[in-house]
């Protein structure tokens, strides 16, 4: 069978390969198309013939691999629901006795035609027991040739469906792999790389991922697409890094004696060491002739704003005006009045009659017509140096005098869509960008995710932020529930405020208020924010306290009230949904309660804890939870209660979380997935591979040494990966 045309061996669709009918299998079971879809369908473990357990010595509970033939077979309907149970019982030769084992498959229709009585095969499961007998329930099985036998090669276990079980996988892999050569799956990495780890060439990777001789060469092979992954993803972005840098942009040097200097002045408290050094890292980009292009980490509360500011102020200094992106209305209307009362006079446009001071305006979706009509006017006038808002600043509406600094606050996807249109705003100039982050991010990621942005990040919390103590509250126990109440109130005695947060806005059970009423019990689902509302209020202790709701369904005049309310000391409790996440600064607040903790991720939790301990106030954090102290989801709290340290738990969260949602693509079969690469277990394959872009970038045309790692980072960098790429 020859090639489809002149398309590329991965390209090729698998009907060319596999036939029409197999095709269509393996599309409808998990989206395959093409020849690449399918090879990249890796195993996820191997089993060996080699040390087998005999039947008689198999431990309960556990993982086992057994080699038996078979000697009956059975089948039977199921009773609760539709479908047959298939039963195989097998005897092997290692026990004396001639010992049995019954393997269970339910719909085992692919089983009822392997395994007929006298087939010898090989099973791996976990052990079981059911009517006083051991089984392996579903068990992964491959049969075994007079070939395997006498020559026993370790087997794939391919993540399957029942429609598209192992057996089938294998088979279906067995009609491509005499295809692979390399010709049709050519080597792109250069050869120095593969000398330097010892990988084989692509073809042959291939052949050992799928039918490994050892098991040792299918890890190598493994650990070579891992590198091949790590080392394109990051060519990709140090190429855009590189493209970056022939942008031409205004330089927006440092001068003395303006804004800048006088608000550093008359800043009330003294810069941390990082703060100066961030902000003198940020100063140099600026006087370049190149956009700038960093990205700013720091925990919550570590005064990422200030350092921004004095970048703002450096660029307004310049002749520039900067624009702050804010992802929601409430943190945009917060940073405009935090940066006026910082700016102070400075804040007014021609003080002192010299025209040293500068507007600050506020852009939002919902601002009134003679508000937007004040805010666009400064804006193309150039009045208003300094303009913060939502996706409204982005309107056709908006046209700047000369924008020279993006900002882009936490939580904001800068799409490609947006950076055009900031582009079509700053003219034949490419305006400078910080993007801002308070969640920490671990090296890896930071290589893997952020590799074309240049990384600055604040360690220490400036003086002033208290320490936050963390507890577990154990639902369950009546005492505790009790305490957790009459804690709020003491608060609020002391003239300190409360948040309660909850998961949820609403209740979607009418008999939810009823269990409430007492709450002696789970809930029949997690806390919501109209829940713990009626709650409270039937509580005598709270009726004499201000207490409010505050969540995303309410529209944005409503919220940013109650936000102004409570920073105003005029609300003692704020029951909110994770809306009062990002931004919201209430110095006053000193207890922060979790309701259903378990429901958040660990970089959540130390988002919504970092709302607290902000005025110099010692704060705590309570999170509750009515699972049992073993189960596994309480250990995620656990971690939370056991540190502050925010790349801690930075580590530990991306120890739970998907690979694919890290990368923030959600794309099944995108290019721009992770198919390899484990961001959390190849760390040192990613040094490596960081190791070995680094080289290669300074390497004089490297485009015209490997015209076919070339070609493959343009491939890779398909229109889903750039906009991936353009997202940072």
């Amino acid at each position: 069978m020859t090639d489809q045309g002149t398309a590329p061996f991965e390209d090729s669709e698998l009907a060319t390969y596999l036939g029409g009918k197999n095709a269509q299998a393996l599309e409808k079971a998990f989206g395959y198309t093409t020849v690449g879809d399918f090879l990249w369908h890796f195993p996820r473990r191997y089993v060996e013939v080699g040390e087998l357990t005999p039947i008689a010595e198999l431990p309960f509970d556990e993982h086992v691999t057994v080699v038996a033939q078979v000697v009956n077979v059975s089948q039977r309907q199921m009773h609760s629901r539709r479908g047959f149970i298939f039963e195989v019982t097998v005897s092997d030769e290692l026990s004396s006795g001639g010992q049995e084992l019954k393997m269970t498959f339910f719909n085992g229709y692919q089983a009822r035609s392997d395994l007929i009585v006298g087939t010898i095969a090989m099973f791996s499961g976990k052990v079981g027991w059911y009517q006083d007998h051991l089984q392996l329930s579903q068990p992964d099985y491959a049969v075994l040739d007079e070939a395997s036998q006498a020559d026993p090669r370790p087997i794939p276990i391919y993540p399957a469906t029942a429609k598209m079980p192992n057996k089938k996988i294998r088979d279906l892999m067995g009609l491509l792999i005499p295809h692979l050569s390399e010709e049709r799956l050519p080597e792109f990495l250069p050869e120095e790389i593969l000398r330097a780890h010892r990988y084989p060439e692509r073809h042959r990777a291939f052949l050992e991922r799928h039918t490994p001789r050892e098991i040792k060469n299918a890890y190598i092979a493994r650990q070579r697409f891992a590198f091949e992954e790590a080392f394109v993803l990051q060519l990709s972005l140090a190429e855009r890094n590189r493209q970056l840098g022939t942008q031409q942009a205004i330089t927006r040097p440092r001068v003395e004696g303006r804004l800048a200097d006088k608000f550093d002045r008359q800043l009330p408290f003294e810069l941390t060491e990082d703060q100066l050094q961030v902000g003198d890292q940020i100063a140099a980009d600026l006087s370049q002739a190149h956009p700038m292009h960093r990205l700013l980490q720091g925990e919550v509360g570590s005064g990422k704003t200030i350092v921004a500011l004095r970048a703002i102020l450096q660029v307004i200094d310049a002749g520039g005006q900067a624009a702050l992106l804010a992802p929601t209305e409430v943190l945009a209307a917060q940073h405009f009045s935090s940066i006026k009362k910082m700016l102070g006079k400075l804040a007014e446009p021609g003080l002192f009659g010299e025209g040293e001071g500068t507007g600050v305006a506020l852009l939002t979706g919902s601002a009134k017509t003679a508000q937007r009509r004040e805010a666009l006017l400064g804006i193309a006038s150039g009045e208003t140096g300094l303009i913060i808002g939502t996706h409204a600043l982005l309107g056709d509406q908006v046209q700047f005098a000369e924008l020279g600094l993006v900002v882009v606050d936490e939580q904001h996807r800068f799409g490609v869509e947006q950076r055009d249109a900031l582009r079509a705003k700053s003219g034949d100039w490419v305006p400078h960008t910080l993007v801002m982050t308070a969640t920490p991010i671990p090296r890896t990621v930071a290589m893997t995710v952020f590799g074309d942005l240049d990384t600055s990040t604040i360690k220490r919390l400036p003086a002033g932020r208290a320490p936050i103590q963390t507890h577990i509250v154990p639902m369950q126990l009546a005492g505790y529930r009790d305490r957790l109440f009459s804690r709020i109130t003491e608060e609020v005695s002391q003239g300190h405020q409360v948040y309660v947060v909850c998961p949820r806005i609403s209740d979607t059970t009418a008999e939810q208020g009823v269990l409430l009423s007492t709450y002696d019990e789970p809930p029949g689902q997690t806390m919501s924010v109209e829940a713990m509302m009626e709650l409270l209020a039937g509580m005598p202790e709270f009726s004499s306290l201000r207490v409010e709701a505050l969540h995303s369904q309410l529209d944005a005049a409503r919220k940013q009230e109650l936000m102004d309310s409570f920073a105003r000391g005029e609300i003692d409790v704020l029951v909110s949904t994770t809306v009062i996440e990002v931004g919201v600064d209430v110095h006053n607040a000193t207890l922060m309660v979790i309701m259903d903790a378990e429901r958040f991720g660990i970089s959540q939790l130390h988002q919504l804890r970092g709302r607290i301990g902000r005025g110099g106030l010692p704060g705590t954090c309570l999170m509750t939870t009515w699972l049992d102290a073993d189960h596994p989801s309480v250990s995620r709290l656990k971690t939370i209660e056991s540190t502050l340290d925010g790349f801690e738990l930075a580590e530990a969260d991306l120890a739970e979380r998907r690979e694919g949602n890290i990368l923030g693509v959600q794309q099944s079969g995108s290019q721009s997935s992770l198919k390899e690469l484990s961001i959390i277990k190849d760390r040192t394959v990613i040094e490596q591979a960081r190791g070995h872009v680094d080289a290669l970038m300074k390497m004089p045309a490297w485009q015209t040494k490997y015209p076919r790692l070339l070609e493959i980072v343009g491939a890779w960098a398909d229109e889903s990966t750039k906009e991936f790429l353009n997202k940072n």
